[in-house]
């Protein structure tokens, strides 16, 4: 039976003045607490729009509002003609009840790419996860520089938020990257070398839809990062491992596989390099475009991590000058993981295509995250952002490095900087991370960063979790268990 709203129980709701919340947002809240508490039971009416207004002295526009956001909420429903009546509730929807384990893995599912990133991106995952994602904790970025430039990008573009941005991205933040690139000694135009994507993951994925095609072979590095495996295996490419070692990848094997294989692309991650976290030596840059040119393929290099390193890292798109190479980045990890926002730095005949592909596939740009990217490279503090950042990072992977060792595993190479520690567990990895899955925790093991999936002894660590207290009791639990390391042992790759 409907209660009328004349019978409503409560006293009446009174506007607070000059609060922080503002006047929809305090009438919904409190008609929200009513309804959880049960002071409104499913059915009730609420007063009209004109009477609530009267009774709580603010506008009609205020109530209407507010009744919206309940609406939206799903506590509140609206009947034509009749008013807004509080909805029947199935059951209380807490996070408590409906979230799944930290970490699953079933007996009989393969420790694969997929069950990781499933568990990566659970809502319940702990951010200091020693296998987490390559994601730094919030609170070790600058939540409220990204809340600010929010803010001021809603205020000043109006009509714009609800336009198509330009298909090869917002104008002003390609003349902001092609600065940057350029005092890096990259020749990037912004109107034909340059095209903004939704993250660097976007940006490989538009360059192996141009160019892979089924049979290519594209030569990867071994250790890499195990997400392009899977994309470029889905356009039929054959992948080769070129060994990474401190100093990049073996060019001597580089050169022969070329010679043999005749690729297409070779992707390669320069500068704090994932999972190892080394970077590329000049020597080492300069053999690789040789060979390239030598052998006719193209060199993608992924700057994903760049800005962790302490400067002055060699970039091949500054040695081949953007010719057949070209470059991704972004900044999603140093702002916030979801403003997705990256570029492709490439040859303006590449790039056309790039960005043809991009239309065909998204129509346009996400205009929004685009200038709020804008907004904060040109307040002047990224830069500031980016130093606290990394120190912050090495203090930690230092940490992380003493913590890992004491626990016996072996590094076989220390990382020059980054968010990663790659490490000898001396034993099988894949073994390891399903004893650790059992306990609720998450690894990510060497296999899996393998395009040729060969079992290993490494582990990937994110050194956010020198702050979890927790997940070092129960790696030292883990590894005293049965993981323990043998220190005489040499890692498998």
């Amino acid at each position: 039976m409907t209660v009328p709203s004349s019978a409503l129980p409560g006293s009446p709701w009174l506007p607070v003045r000059q609060a922080d919340a503002t006047l929809v947002a305090q009438l919904a809240d409190s008609l929200a607490r009513r309804i959880d508490e049960q002071g409104l039971r499913p059915g009730t009416r609420l007063p009209s729009i004109r009477k609530m207004a009267e009774q709580s002295g603010v506008s009609r526009f205020t109530v209407v509002e507010a009744y919206d956001r309940l609406v939206a909420r799903g506590l509140v429903q609206s009947r034509r003609g009749a008013g807004f009546f509080v909805r029947a509730r199935s059951g209380p929807l807490t996070a408590a009840a409906s979230a799944p384990p930290a970490v699953t893995l079933p007996p009989s599912a393969r420790v694969d790419v997929p069950w990781l990133l499933r568990n990566m991106f659970r809502e319940s995952a702990a951010p200091g996860m020693p296998g987490g994602a390559g994601l730094l904790p919030p609170e070790w970025l600058d939540p409220e520089m990204v809340a600010a430039a929010v803010r001021a990008v809603g205020r000043s573009v109006r009509g714009h938020l609800v336009s198509y941005g330009h298909p090869q991205g917002f104008a002003p933040l390609r003349q902001q990257i092609a600065g940057h690139l350029q005092n890096e000694s990259v020749p990037a135009h912004p109107e034909h070398n340059l095209l903004t994507t939704c993250g660097v993951t976007h940006g490989l994925d538009l360059v192996a839809r141009h160019l892979v095609r089924p049979g290519d072979t594209v030569l990867v590095e071994d250790p890499a990062w195990f997400v392009i495996f899977g994309r470029l295996a889905a356009f039929g490419a054959r992948l080769i491992g070129v060994p990474r070692g401190p100093d990049g990848p073996d060019t001597a094997l580089l050169e022969k596989l070329a010679a043999q294989h005749h690729p297409r692309l070779f992707i390669v991650n320069s500068a704090v390099h994932n999972p190892t976290g080394h970077t590329l030596s000049a020597g080492v840059a300069y053999d690789v475009l040789r060979i390239a040119e030598r052998h006719d393929f193209l060199v993608v290099e992924d700057d994903t991590y760049g800005e962790l390193h302490p400067g002055g890292a060699v970039k091949l798109a500054a040695l081949d000058r953007l010719n057949r190479v070209i470059l991704a980045g972004g900044y999603s990890k140093m702002l916030a993981a979801s403003l997705r926002v990256g570029y492709l730095a490439a040859h303006p005949q590449i790039l056309q295509k790039l960005a043809d592909l991009k239309m065909l596939a998204g129509l346009t740009s996400p205009e929004l995250g685009e200038r709020v990217v804008h907004r904060v490279l040109m307040e002047g503090q990224y830069r500031r952002h980016i130093e606290r950042v990394r120190q912050r990072v090495d203090d930690a992977r230092q940490r992380c490095v003493k913590g890992l060792l004491r626990l016996g595993l072996r590094l076989p190479h220390e990382p020059h900087a980054g968010m990663f520690v790659w490490a000898d567990c001396g034993r099988d990895s894949e073994a390891v991370a399903r004893a650790a899955a059992d306990r609720g925790m998450l690894l990510a093991p060497g296999t899996l960063f393998s395009p040729s999936q060969e079992p290993s002894r490494m582990l990937r660590f994110s050194v956010s979790m020198t702050e979890q207290r927790g997940v070092w009791t129960e790696l030292e639990k883990l590894f005293a268990d049965g993981g323990a390391c043998n220190n005489n042992t040499q890692p498998y790759n």
